[in-house]
């Protein structure tokens, strides 16, 4: 067989193992999505690769030496290895470690903070052998190494079972104070997507130089219903409160002065 068939047929035979390697992984998500999951689909492929390159090596005799002693010296490899590429290396770890610990799972909404402050916040997307893809909710994807999302702080609301979202808005010092806030715990019962009942009480937050803050928690089972119900009881509240007659206060600018025709 001649050289340049044997680098052919190993070239098919590593896109065939590519392939069935996505293939099976891709059987496996569809009953689990587990970030693990796309963290190993990596380590096999590239460990496929190594073997096959290797393999493929031991076919000519130029190169069969240089592989038997690349081989040989594998202590030595890995330590110069290892000095070269410490950052890929952590990220490597760090995906082994995340792969175990599944602080997340693709598909799910995660925020990465670090030093304080957001570095990511979306829907894992995918998880390599270096880096996991974030989704951000303007469609921009952002890929993070796994060093730093392993050593990052991870609020991930898929592991909250029930989500409670403040809500306040402001009434009138001549508004009947008891019907709003009556009016304002009916409203938060009654929307299909909370969890609200009346042991959810409505209170006084503050007073302001407009009028009185009426402050609840509006609980719902997820994040995404969160952000619908708060936006429907918005909504409620301010058509609800103009048809009982309490006043939502807003400041108004009243310009006087005196016109002299010239």
């Amino acid at each position: 067989m001649s050289n340049l068939l044997k680098i052919l047929l190993f070239i098919g035979i590593g896109i065939l193992l590519n392939r069935l390697v996505g293939l099976i992984f891709l059987v496996m998500e569809k009953r689990n999505k587990s970030v693990h999951l796309r963290f190993t689909k990596s380590v096999v492929n590239v460990v496929f690769a190594v073997i096959l390159f290797y393999s493929l090596l031991q076919q000519f005799e130029v190169t069969r030496d240089i592989s038997k002693a690349l081989l040989q010296s594998g202590s030595l490899m890995v330590a110069i290895a290892t000095f070269a590429a410490q950052q890929a290396l952590a990220n490597v770890i760090s995906g082994i470690s995340l792969s175990v610990s599944r602080p997340y799972n693709v598909d799910e909404k995660i925020r990465v903070v670090q030093g304080g402050s957001v570095i990511a916040e979306g829907y894992v997307k995918d998880i390599t052998i270096r880096h996991t893809i974030i989704r951000q909710f303007n469609g921009e994807c952002c890929i993070v190494p796994n060093s730093v999302m392993d050593s990052a702080v991870i609020t991930n609301t898929n592991f909250i079972e029930n989500v409670g979202n403040f809500m306040e808005i402001e009434i009138s010092y001549d508004s009947d104070i008891d019907k709003a806030m009556s009016l304002m715990q009916q409203i938060c019962i009654e929307n299909e997507q909370t969890l609200n009942t009346e042991e959810n009480k409505v209170f006084i937050k503050s007073y302001t130089s407009n009028g009185i803050v009426l402050k609840t928690t509006v609980w719902t089972q997820n994040l995404d219903d969160s952000f619908q119900a708060c936006s429907d009881i918005r909504v409620a509240l301010v058509k609800g409160f103009r048809e009982a007659g309490i006043t939502i206060p807003y400041q108004t600018v009243t310009i006087s002065g005196i016109y002299e025709a010239g």
